[in-house]
């Protein structure tokens, strides 16, 4: 990285500040200086929209952005500018949300990918109504694929309980795509008896 981004980049994490509104949720800020309001408004066409325009953002020089931690802000803005972002479970899950929510498509792959790979029997059904939530096709998928394979060990499960509930017609969507499996897959085999 050369001297110039580290500069930068450190002038805006410093100008990243926190603070705890009354109700204890939280309130993350940029304050973006004009070589940072470049910057983003060429990562992020939402960006784009909130500083070129008449909007509060562009007037005060403020992006406020609710209900994320500064850790995850901060691994946010380092990767509009560098790129790179260290990934677990968590930080994938927050850092996808923003990528959707500020329309940074390559974030929002990056991140689908990464979480795409740490789906397993017993994260199936949560990684497939987060997916749903969050336009993640990729990950809609093979979280899909794994509650297919594992349904019966799913249905017992304290979140598949909780999905029913909340969202029953997601449910009624995974019945589908099993029952659809179990006809494509007895239609195959039928091809294959002697006449």
């Amino acid at each position: 990285m050369s001297w110039g981004k580290f500069q930068m980049i450190h002038c805006l994490f410093y100008r990243l500040y926190w603070s705890h509104v009354a109700n204890q949720s939280c309130i993350s800020s940029i304050d973006v200086g004009s070589a940072q309001c470049h910057f983003m408004v060429s990562r992020s066409p939402v960006f784009k929209a909130m500083l070129e325009s008449e909007m509060e953002e562009s007037r005060s020089g403020t992006i406020k952005i609710s209900d994320v931690s500064y850790s995850v802000l901060r691994s946010f803005v380092h990767y509009l500018y560098t790129a790179e972002a260290t990934l677990d479970e968590n930080m994938a899950l927050d850092l996808l949300v923003l990528a959707e929510r500020y329309q940074v498509k390559h974030l929002k792959a990056y991140c689908e990918k990464f979480m795409t790979s740490k789906v397993n029997g017993e994260n199936a059904l949560i990684s497939f109504a987060f997916a749903n939530q969050h336009n993640a096709k990729h990950l809609m998928e093979a979280s899909l694929s794994m509650v297919m394979d594992n349904m019966d060990k799913l249905t017992k499960q304290d979140e598949y309980k909780e999905l029913v509930e909340k969202d029953p017609r997601l449910v009624v969507g995974i019945y589908e795509a099993y029952l659809s499996k179990q006809v494509n897959t007895a239609a195959v085999a039928t091809e294959y008896l002697p006449v």
